[in-house]
């Protein structure tokens, strides 16, 4: 059986970052490991043995290991704001490869830009998030239609994007951190127009 020990989540799993798993545990593809939930980036400070909830983390990540590897293939999730990249990149620094992909929604970019940012050699592609999920922004972007990953188990969805992404060699505008964060607006309340 793959075990989440013989993969490159190894490391975040025993840091503790691994939260609020939708799935944590082998997919449809055998030696592949599959992660569905939220990584933990700042922890609060623990009094006694409470457990606090994470002062910074990024949600709605979807990525996937494989046995034997050092490095995680495919990584992505929804980043509040911009200028947590890079914490994102010291937590993952060592687990992620120039050749994996990762794709970065984040809620503070203008809606029209797409970008390349590069970490200590690793490449992010940073996208905006209006009001959809990453789950839903991913999809459209690698052009795989819903109605046919509904039969699939959550591993077998897992499974069909980390493939058609490991597959994404779409080329966007390339800036550094510092333009990112000189460009990024304020970070807006998602639920600000919604109704109630």
């Amino acid at each position: 059986m793959t075990s989440i020990a013989d993969t490159a989540f190894k490391t975040l799993e025993e840091q503790g970052r691994l939260l609020n798993a939708v799935l944590k545990g082998p997919t449809e593809k055998p030696g592949r490991f599959g992660f569905r939930g939220e990584l933990a980036l700042i922890f609060q400070e623990q009094l006694a043995d409470e457990k606090r909830p994470p002062e910074r983390s990024v949600d709605q990540v979807i990525a996937v290991a494989n046995v034997g590897e050092s490095t995680i293939p495919f990584f992505c999730c929804y980043l509040h704001s911009f200028e947590w990249l890079t914490d994102l990149a010291q937590v993952t620094k060592g687990l992620f490869s120039p050749e994996g992909k990762y794709f970065i929604f984040c809620n503070n970019i203008d809606l029209l830009s797409k970008y390349e940012v590069e970490i200590d050699g690793v490449t992010y592609n940073v996208l905006p998030i209006d009001e959809s999920t990453v789950y839903n922004e991913l999809l459209e972007l690698l052009y795989l239609d819903k109605g046919d990953l509904k039969k699939l188990t959550t591993g077998g969805k897992t499974d069909a994007v980390a493939d058609a992404a490991l597959g994404f060699n779409a080329k966007f505008d390339v800036i550094s951190y510092a333009q990112g964060v000189e460009r990024m607006g304020p970070v807006r309340n998602r639920n600000a127009n919604r109704p109630v």
